[in-house]
């Protein structure tokens, strides 16, 4: 399959729409094609690791195993290729963060650095609004100086709006072309200020496809941490958290993350239709070598599966 025959939209299940041969697509009056169609594509990011952590590469098909509400899939889709993703970084720019900005920044550039060259990126800050980093007439870019330029935008004043953020991150996720989608969210505290309620965040990582990363930044002194809502939202999503002693650890935290995302196999799967209109439906991945026996794998624990509109158009950009 090529990237031009996977043709999408994200809903809000967090399911892709699969295109094939002999479909049919009606251009409308944007650049948009329309593609009619009822078949629905679940596509998982999955990162395995050994029994020392370390990240497992070179694997095929044949060792994946895909539960959906304990039944097994038959997998459709496969790739173990190292391709260019939509990656957001929240970086929280609340007063509380001054004296370790500039540690944060750095991670958040060698994050970059460590990235494809080809990914499209976006920065948002938060403290008690979120704000774009790009210029407005630029939602994503792969240059490493006008990243580096929109990190550096805001500074440090106020509280911390922290669910504004990732919904407000997630949404411009969605927006992005390319077919996998990461967001990484840097704090040092819980939420102070936001309009969205805890509950209205972890709704919206449930219903994307996107895999969410965190880095917290916390010391037991500080009275808003909440290391608790970064963890949850990397487990929902299949991404993980990292909690560095220092601000000195960000970098390996980051470039962790970065390298994370570059080996992850793509696994995907076509879901039993049903009018469970909003059910959760329980995702399990397990990886079967030969001679391995203590390897594990990481994706999101599920989804949210919303049917279709019989005959209803789904546009995806190409």
């Amino acid at each position: 399959m090529t990237r031009r025959q996977l043709i999408y939209k994200l809903g809000t299940a967090g399911a892709l729409t699969l295109s094939r041969p002999g479909w049919t697509y009606l251009q409308d009056n944007s650049r948009d094609l329309v593609l009619r169609s009822e078949t629905r594509l679940v596509l998982l990011d999955v990162s395995v690791k050994d029994r020392t952590g370390a990240l497992v590469s070179g694997l095929s098909r044949s060792n994946f195993e895909v539960r959906e509400n304990n039944v097994q899939q038959p997998i459709t889709v496969f790739s173990n290729a190292d391709v260019p993703v939509t990656v957001g970084i929240l970086v929280d720019e609340s007063r509380s963060m001054t004296p370790k900005r500039a540690e944060v920044l750095a991670a958040a550039e060698e994050f970059i650095k460590e990235s494809n060259p080809q990914d499209q990126v976006f920065v948002l800050s938060f403290s008690e609004t979120v704000k774009r980093g790009l210029p407005d007439d630029v939602s994503f870019s792969s240059d490493l100086e006008q990243l580096r330029r929109a990190l550096h935008r805001a500074a440090p004043e106020g509280r911390t709006a922290l669910y504004d953020a990732v919904v407000e991150g997630l949404k411009h996720l969605q927006t992005g072309r390319r077919e996998k989608k990461a967001l990484v969210v840097i704090s040092d505290g819980g939420d102070t200020a936001s309009t969205h309620t805890r509950r209205e965040a972890m709704h919206a990582v449930e219903s994307t496809s996107a895999t969410v990363y965190s880095v917290g930044l916390f010391t037991p002194q500080d009275p808003d941490r909440d290391p608790g809502t970064l963890k949850q939202m990397s487990r929902i999503s299949g991404g993980e958290a990292y909690f560095p002693e220092s601000p000195s650890g960000m970098t390996a935290a980051c470039r962790a993350i970065a390298t994370d995302i570059r080996t992850r196999y793509t696994v995907g799967y076509i879901p039993k239709a049903d009018d469970g209109k909003g059910a959760w439906r329980r995702i399990h991945v397990e990886v079967k070598v030969a001679g391995r026996p203590h390897l594990s794998a990481r994706t999101r624990l599920g989804y949210r599966y919303e049917p279709e509109p019989t005959g209803a158009a789904t546009a995806g950009r190409v």
